[in-house]
């Protein structure tokens, strides 16, 4: 049975790639075999005649095993808006069962660890009627909190974890991560955080430079997952 966990952000552009890209790699360290999943994605590009996400290729790029793209992200839509909005427009209807069915498709070809990245925020709007949080709810999957370190981020960030408790979810781990290089009070921030949410914190990761995702597994501790599962 693979060790399932899904990674959502207090907003979109907080880092939940860059954490779901460290998290794989530094399970990957300890010789595990791990699976990155983006079970919807928008913004994305056509590349020879697919539709493709920078993100889960990223993920792609990242898992032990080598699966062709479909796998990692079964709804792609070109638009980068909100999903549900980009699925109206391209006459498609985002299915649970799908999203159920990639995952189980995922846990057949042997991983693991499977590391689900979400879209936007816990509250993502699939359709008219569903969130992405309601998959995640159906299928009562432990979550890893990715906080863009901002301001704002202690009310996001305690908003968030109150509406994945309200789910009845279990808070597997958060991660904190540096937005911007010189934010005013950038450790009472973090400190407030640490003081405030009872899971394991993962990660602390400051502000880098260049490719932020060069050895970024080692700002990762990993261990709160092994010990978990």
């Amino acid at each position: 049975m693979a060790n399932t966990f899904f990674i959502t952000g207090t907003d979109t552009g907080v880092g939940k790639t860059l954490v779901t890209e460290a998290l794989m790699q530094a399970a990957s360290d300890c010789g595990l075999c791990t699976v990155g999943y983006k079970p919807v994605a928008s913004g994305c590009e056509d590349i020879n005649g697919e539709l493709k996400n920078r993100d889960a290729l990223i993920l792609q790029d990242a898992s032990s095993l080598a699966l062709p793209y479909a796998m990692h992200n079964p709804y792609a839509f070109a638009p980068a808006i909100a999903p549900h909005i980009a699925a109206a427009q391209a006459h498609q209807q985002i299915e649970l069962a799908i999203l159920n069915e990639g995952l189980t498709a995922l846990k057949e070809e042997g991983a693991e660890y499977i590391f689900i990245e979400g879209a936007g925020g816990w509250r993502l709007p699939i359709s008219e009627q569903a969130y992405l949080s309601d998959w995640v709810k159906q299928q009562q999957l432990p979550v890893i909190l990715v906080v863009g370190i901002r301001l704002g981020c202690i009310n996001h960030a305690l908003l968030t974890l109150e509406a994945i408790h309200h789910d009845g979810l279990t808070v597997a781990g958060w991660v904190s991560n540096q937005l911007y290089p010189n934010m005013s009070q950038y450790q009472a921030n973090v400190d407030a955080l640490k003081q405030r949410i009872k899971a394991p914190l993962l990660a602390e990761i400051p502000w880098l430079e260049g490719n932020p995702s060069d050895n970024i597994d080692a700002y990762i501790n990993i261990d709160p997952l092994l010990e978990n599962n």
